[in-house]
C-alpha cells in the first residue's frame, strides 16, 4: 500500500518505519526542512532501540522517503496518518491545532478515496472534527476518517508495534475496515485481534488504558509511602500482589512518579474531558495528584537527611529520561528533582545514556554534565538514582566508596537489595523498603 504519514515525531516515524518494513511505500511529511534533510541523509532524529536500523535499510530500498510537501506525499496515499502532538494547553485540555491544521492543508489533494487516520492521541469526538475540517476543501465521499490510537512503549515501540497486542480501529465505514484490515495483517498473525468499534470508543480506548496504567503505578507507590512507616518490605508486598491472576506483575513496581509523553497529558485531558462533560471523575484527580508528591519524594529525602540544607552540597543524579532505553525527558522527575536542588542551592551532576544533549537544553550549564556514571561521583555528597538504566545495576560499590565524598544513595529506583546493601558502607535509602 501507499501510505502518507504526516509528523516525524515518536509516533509517526516509528509508525512510517514499521509500516514500511512490510512492504508499504511510505511517505513521511515534517515541516521542519531541516530534521527533513537529516532524515534524507540517514539520521534518525530519535533514540529508539532497533529504530535506526530498520530505518536505515527501508530509506537505502526506497520503501521510506521524507519530505516537506505535502502534495508530493498526498499523490498516490491510500492511507494517510495524522501523527502530530497534541500537548495540553493552558487548562490541560489536548491541543488539536497541529492536527485540524494539517488536516486542512492536505484536504486539497484528496483526489480518490483515502483513509485519513488519527494516530495521535486525540480527545473523544476528534474523529468528527477532523472530518469537518477535510471537508471544508475536500469531497466528503472521497475520504473516511478513522481513529487508530497508538499504544507504544518507549524503548520497545518497535517491538510493540511489529508484534502488537492488539490493534483498535475505530470506524463504522465498511471500505475503510477492509483497508485497515489488509494493511494490519501483517503484523497480528499470530492471532492477536484487530478490534474494531466506533470512532468516540476508539478515541476513549486510549486514554482509558494510560490512565488506568498511571492509577497502578500511583496506588504501588502510596503504598510503598506507607510501607515505609509501618515497616514493611514493598518489594514483598508487590511479589504477593503480582502473583494473583487477577492482578499482574506489571506496572506494580513503585518508584518516583511516572513520566514522558503520554501518561501526564493523557490522566490529565480525561480529566478535563470528565469536567466538561459535568462527572466528578475523582480518582483520575487523585492519581494526578499523588503523582505530583511522589515526584518531589527523594527531594524531600535529601532535605531530611541533609537536615535541611543542601547548599553547596555535590548531588551526583544517575538517570534523566524519564524511562530507559530513551532520550525523551518530557514530565520526566529527574526534571523535577534537578531544579529543586539547584533551588536550594546544591551542585549538580548528571549523567545518562542517551538523554544528556535534551537535557544540557533545557538547564545549560547550571549543571556539570559526566561522561560516564563514575565521573559525576567524584566528592559527591550523595548519589539519586532516578531512572533504572541497565549500566547502573550492577555497579562497582568499591570504586563508588572510593569516588565519593559521602557514601549515601537514594534510590528512587529500587535497584538493589537492601540486604546487600546493609552490609556495606553505605547508607541507602530506597522506596518502601525495609531490611
Amino acid at each position: 500500500m501507499k501510505i502518507a504519514v504526516i509528523g516525524t515525531g515518536y509516533v509517526g516515524l516509528v509508525t512510517g518505519t514499521c509500516f514500511a518494513e512490510t512492504g508499504n511505500e511510505v511517505t513521511c511529511v515534517d515541516i521542519d526542512a531541516r530534521k527533513v534533510q537529516k532524515m534524507q541523509e540517514g539520521v534518525v532524529p530519535i533514540y529508539e532501540p532497533g529504530l535506526e536500523v530498520m530505518f536505515k535499510r527501508n530509506a537505502e530500498q526506497g520503501r521510506l522517503k521524507f519530505t516537506t510537501s505535502y502534495a508530493s506525499a498526498m499523490q498516490e496515499a491510500q492511507i494517510v496518518f495524522l501523527a502530530l502532538p497534541t500537548p495540553p494547553g493552558e487548562d490541560g485540555s489536548a491541543d488539536l491545532s497541529y492536527i485540524l491544521s494539517a488536516a486542512e492543508t492536505l484536504a486539497p489533494f484528496i483526489r480518490r478515496y483515502t483513509v485519513i487516520v488519527d494516530k495521535s492521541t486525540v480527545p473523544v469526538g476528534t474523529s468528527e472534527k477532523v472530518s469537518a475540517a477535510i471537508s471544508k476543501h475536500a469531497d466528503p465521499t472521497l475520504f473516511d476518517v478513522v481513529s487508530n490510537p497508538e499504544f507504544l512503549r518507549e524503548g520497545v515501540a518497535v517491538e510493540d508495534f511489529m508484534r502488537p497486542d492488539r490493534v483498535v480501529v475505530g470506524t463504522k465505514s465498511s471500505k475503510a475496515r477492509d483497508i485497515m484490515s489488509r494493511l494490519y495483517a501483517p503484523f497480528v498473525r499470530q492471532g492477536n485481534p484487530v478490534l474494531f468499534m466506533d470512532e468516540r470508543s476508539a478515541e476513549m480506548t486510549k486514554y482509558a488504558a494510560n490512565a488506568y496504567l498511571a492509577t497502578r503505578i500511583s496506588f504501588m507507590n502510596e503504598i510503598a509511602n506507607l510501607c515505609e512507616r509501618l515497616g514493611a518490605n514493598v518489594d514483598y508486598v508487590r511479589r504477593g500482589m503480582g502473583s494473583d491472576s487477577r492482578i499482574g506483575k506489571r506496572f506494580l513496581f513503585p518508584g518516583i512518579g511516572y513520566g514522558g509523553s503520554c501518561f501526564p497529558k493523557d490522566v490529565q485531558a480525561l480529566a478535563l474531558m470528565a469536567e466538561q462533560a459535568e462527572y466528578d471523575f475523582r480518582l483520575v484527580r487523585t492519581v494526578m495528584s499523588v503523582n505530583h508528591r511522589q515526584k518531589t519524594l527523594l527531594g524531600q529525602k535529601m532535605k531530611n537527611y541533609f537536615k535541611g540544607d543542601l547548599k553547596g552540597k555535590k548531588i551526583a543524579i544517575w538517570g534523566l529520561s524519564f524511562k530507559p532505553e530513551t532520550d525523551d525527558i518530557r514530565e520526566a522527575p529527574s526534571l523535577d528533582l534537578i531544579r529543586e536542588l539547584l533551588s536550594e542551592g546544591a551542585e549538580v551532576h548528571v549523567f545518562d545514556p542517551e538523554a544528556m544533549d535534551n537535557v544540557r537544553a533545557l538547564f545549560g550549564d547550571q549543571l556539570i554534565y559526566g561522561k560516564d556514571p563514575y565521573e559525576v561521583l567524584k566528592d559527591a555528597d550523595a548519589l539519586a538514582i532516578v531512572t533504572e538504566w541497565q549500566v547502573f545495576r550492577t555497579p562497582d560499590f568499591e570504586r563508588m566508596l572510593r569516588e565519593m565524598r559521602a557514601p549515601v544513595i537514594f534510590d528512587g529506583r529500587n535497584l538493589y537489595d537492601v540486604k546487600d546493601m546493609a552490609a556495606t558502607e553505605f547508607y541507602y535509602d530506597s522506596i518502601g523498603r525495609t531490611i
